[in-house]
């Protein structure tokens, strides 16, 4: 079992992004807790990515050109926990 977890910080960026950006990001949180983070992996449509440097040990997931999601990911036993530290608008 799969669960996706987030602060307050995530639900007020949200709130700042276009809201077909939150509603990608609603999408992708049902479908990992659906089917597991390791199956979405394999769906390119969401570029999943380990990220490097001062951000080694995270994940990021495009929600569109701009905008992407970093997570971290928890083993807890038989529960996988996701959580996610922000959403942000990806500086190029």
């Amino acid at each position: 079992m799969t669960r996706v977890h987030w602060g307050k910080n995530v639900d007020k960026q949200l709130g700042r992004a276009p809201e077909v950006i939150a509603r990608k990001f609603r999408i992708w949180v049902a479908l990992v807790e659906e089917s597991g983070i390791r199956e979405m992996r394999k769906c390119k449509g969401f570029h999943d990515e380990p990220l490097k440097g001062k951000l080694q040990g995270q994940r990021s997931v495009r929600l569109n050109r701009a905008y992407r999601a970093i997570y971290v990911e928890h083993e807890t036993g038989e529960v996988e926990l996701i959580e996610v530290l922000e959403v942000n608008k990806h500086e190029y």
